[in-house]
């Protein structure tokens, strides 16, 4: 009998650890102001690398994916204004290298989330700048220009 309320307790207090520590990690999804400067210092580099022509090595394509991922994951747990700059920098790198499918998404997103900051208007610029027709409903890639013409 002993054994069972020890293995209890003991059960007890790995679960209620287990808890505290899922929900710590809920209330923590905020970025630190380090991690934001750090993103931000990194895509810094990586926009020098691509101003100056040189190539992005593996682990310069694995940082931008981790970048985008951190972003992304922040904006599924809060909203925060202080990453709407690292995704219009994203979003410029993304474009830079002709990733023009990953630049629009950043774009949206700045769009959606972030309408009411100083980067929403560069970035209905740039989206309509890479084709994007932007509607009340959600932005539309425009379609090639000459298949209109032709009446196809």
């Amino acid at each position: 009998m002993k054994k069972i309320f020890t293995w209890l307790i003991v059960g007890f207090f790995l679960i209620s650890a287990i808890y505290s520590d899922v929900s710590a990690a809920k209330k923590s999804g905020k970025l630190s102001k380090e991690a934001i400067q750090q993103m931000s210092d990194d895509i810094d580099n990586l926009t020098k690398k691509v101003y100056g022509k040189a190539l992005f090595s593996p682990q310069d394509n694995e940082m931008l994916i981790g970048i985008k991922i951190q972003l992304d994951n922040q904006m599924l747990v809060a909203t925060n204004t202080e990453v709407a700059p690292l995704y219009y920098k994203v979003a410029n790198v993304y474009k830079l290298r002709n990733m023009n499918n990953e630049a629009i998404e950043c774009y949206q997103t700045i769009l959606e989330n972030f309408s009411d900051t100083a980067l929403a208007p560069k970035a209905k610029s740039a989206l309509e700048g890479l084709g994007v027709v932007l509607t009340n409903e959600a932005p539309v890639q425009e379609e090639d220009a000459t298949e209109e013409d032709e009446g196809i």
